[in-house]
């Protein structure tokens, strides 16, 4: 049973990883246009409440046993703190999640992958998502903000988008 679960758990971050691989040019123009607009914490804080905590937690602690896969094969809601690996991604892959959702976004790409993660594109704007998504930035330590923001610069680079 252990394997199983280890070899649903490696497939479905192995399915993540390749996906980013693909999908950070599709969140460039958002992020690269955050510098011009301002973010609101206060309403990132309020829209995560409202969308995101009952997956993800009111303190962003994520759901239990949230590296091993259901008998579904989905993996439950990760942590958004420092605990978990959402500061190992750049704002575009977040960013695209976020909007598309994992299933649509990695569907995109051509891999198969059962996410939990519904898409929030048709519930709020891009400026609301990337709120919401400095809100989360925002809890972090400085080390954990930092190193994310060493990634999401070097996407951005690599991508030749201007910040």
């Amino acid at each position: 049973m252990k394997r199983k679960i280890f070899a649903v758990s490696s497939a479905a971050i192995l399915a993540f990883a390749l996906g980013s691989l693909f999908v950070w040019t599709n969140g460039s123009e958002a992020i690269a246009s955050q510098t011009e607009v301002s973010v609101d914490l206060d309403a990132g804080q309020s829209l995560y409440l409202e969308n995101c905590a009952s997956c993800h937690g009111a303190d962003l602690e994520g759901q239990e046993n949230w590296r091993s896969a259901g008998d579904d094969g989905v993996l439950p809601a990760p942590p958004h703190d420092k605990t978990g690996h959402t500061w190992h991604h750049p704002d575009s892959l977040l960013f695209n999640y976020t909007k598309l959702g994992g299933k649509e976004l990695l569907a995109a790409q051509g891999i198969v992958f059962n996410s939990g993660m519904p898409a929030f594109g048709d519930v709020l704007s891009d400026p609301e998502i990337l709120n919401v998504i400095a809100f989360i930035k925002s809890t972090w330590p400085e080390r954990q903000r930092k190193i994310q923001a060493s990634r999401t610069e070097f996407d951005i680079k690599s991508q030749g988008t201007s910040k």
